[in-house]
């Protein structure tokens, strides 16, 4: 894929590829940490970003919380997907931020805020209003920030989200099996769930309001949200596992 942009901040080198239907956004060599398709930018292209909306199930968010820009693919399918939803983003790069903007066509609304700090301590300091919906998408050119898979990280994150809010943790596949971490989420949220997207991500969704939805009825919700999304969900639902 052609290279159209190339610069370097104090983190390592961030690269723009177009190649006329798709453009990517790179951090290192054989990395993707966005991908849009430039005529419907909303539909997600990387599978654990398709997951990670199956946190949208029976719920119809009013705020939401995203830590993590990069490209700002999870805006894009938001801002498509619930009519008048507040987006605060958190993306500690400045310079990813103006990318989000020229490259990737971040939508520009009076919801959407873009705050340029360092995540953790974002969750750690803000007065910001609480979310329904908490996303983390946290990482580098060396892979996933391990800050996130921290009893200190996950206390901050449910102080932040309302009493029925929803995390949503992007994490390594690898990380199913640290029982450290699910302990740490089962003992904070009486609700975990989990999917293992096959690609190298694991998906937890913890909260401690889940929805009462029966199974075909999560499968109708499913085929509806998928309809607007341009993608299906269903294949996540399948996946998704409790953790205890």
């Amino acid at each position: 894929m052609p290279l159209i942009y190339e610069t370097q901040d104090e983190y390592g080198n961030i690269k723009v590829f177009d190649d006329g239907k798709f453009r990517l956004l790179s951090f290192a060599e054989g990395d993707e940490q966005t991908r849009i398709q430039l005529k419907t930018p909303h539909v997600l292209q990387h599978e654990y970003t398709q997951a990670m909306l199956l946190s949208l199930l029976d719920r119809t968010p009013k705020r939401v919380a995203i830590l993590g820009l990069g490209g700002g693919a999870l805006v894009h399918a938001l801002t498509k997907a619930v009519s008048g939803i507040q987006i605060t983003a958190v993306e500690l790069r400045p310079e990813i931020v103006e990318i989000a903007k020229e490259y990737f066509r971040l939508p520009s609304s009076k919801r959407i805020q873009v705050i340029t700090d360092d995540a953790i301590h974002y969750l750690e300091t803000t007065q910001d209003k609480k979310v329904d919906i908490l996303y983390t998408d946290l990482y580098q050119h060396f892979g996933m920030d391990q800050r996130v898979a921290t009893e200190s990280f996950l206390e901050n994150a449910q102080r932040q989200l309302k009493a029925s809010g929803l995390l949503v943790l992007n994490c390594w596949d690898e990380h199913q099996y640290h029982p450290e971490l699910k302990e740490a989420l089962t003992d904070r949220f009486n609700h975990v769930t989990a999917l293992d997207t096959g690609c190298g991500n694991w998906v937890v969704f913890a909260t401690n309001s889940p929805h009462d939805l029966n199974g075909k009825q999560q499968k109708e919700e499913c085929e509806k949200l998928s309809q607007t999304l341009g993608f299906s969900l269903t294949k996540w639902l399948s996946r998704l596992e409790n953790i205890t």
